[in-house]
């Protein structure tokens, strides 16, 4: 099951849906494709916006500088990944602390 931790400024994403067979598991490639994407567009606003790693299957994402472009795009990054855990709530979970 993927993981995602929603706590404040920072946002961990992390495990495996294991839907279906490595390279086949539409799930992961949603949660990738809708993080990356997120990463990238913050990046590309304000290089200082975030700092983030992708390390051992899991992706921490901090919000260094919060404005309003920058929180529009995580809580739609967030709104996403809610609605994929409302279609695969047995692949994917996310925990706000």
């Amino acid at each position: 099951m993927i993981k995602v931790i929603v706590e404040n400024n920072k946002i961990e994403v992390s495990g495996h849906a294991l839907y279906d067979e490595y390279g086949k598991d539409i799930v992961c490639a949603s949660v990738s494709s809708i993080v990356i994407t997120t990463i990238n567009a913050c990046i590309d606003i304000d290089e200082a916006s975030i700092e983030y790693e992708d390390k051992d299957n899991k992706i921490k994402l901090e919000i260094k500088n919060d404005n309003e472009v920058i929180r529009k795009l995580i809580n739609n990054m967030v709104f996403m990944l809610e609605s994929l855990e409302g279609d695969y709530p047995k692949n994917i979970k996310i925990l706000r602390r």
